[in-house]
């Protein structure tokens, strides 16, 4: 494919690297922003469903949901992975609400995601670029799906 041709995820991905070229920051990323997404589904996990027989999870879903068919949209292989994480991070989030309660999994998703990205914005600093979604909210996607593809290369798997 020539450069004129690219996916939108091959410029989504292009863009996102150059903010991201310190081998720290990297480091950093590969840990904080899955923990991050993972927050953000226990956060969403732990808002009230008044009304119906669900008690938690439902809006969790619902963005997952959203999500997976974006990155699906962006790339197949990526797609799957991705629905394999929120899977993953669902059945983690629900044996959390089952051993701490929902307010505890709540304040531990709420600690968690300020630890994370105080991390995250250490990384930039070490880096010496503002985070890219202080141009694009977008990159908030971006992340975990950049993240999802350097594991991808890593095993060999096209993307």
């Amino acid at each position: 494919m020539n450069a004129t041709a690219q996916r939108p995820l091959d410029r989504w991905f292009a863009s996102y690297s150059g903010d991201h070229q310190n081998d720290t920051n990297q480091l950093i990323h590969v840990f904080a922003v899955p923990t991050i997404l993972w927050t953000v589904v226990a956060l969403l996990w732990c808002i009230p469903v008044f009304g119906t027989w669900i008690k938690s999870g439902a809006w969790a879903a619902l963005a997952m949901f959203a999500a997976w068919m974006y990155y699906y949209k962006l790339s197949r292989p990526l797609g799957f992975g991705m629905l394999a994480i929120f899977i993953a991070m669902a059945w983690l989030t629900r044996w959390l609400e089952a051993l701490l309660g929902l307010q505890n999994l709540l304040y531990l998703a709420i600690a968690v995601f300020v630890l994370a990205w105080i991390a995250q914005f250490i990384g930039h600093k070490i880096e010496g670029k503002k985070p890219s979604f202080l141009t694009d909210l977008t990159y908030l996607l971006i992340g975990p799906v950049w993240v999802l593809s350097k594991f991808y290369r890593k095993m060999g798997w096209k993307y």
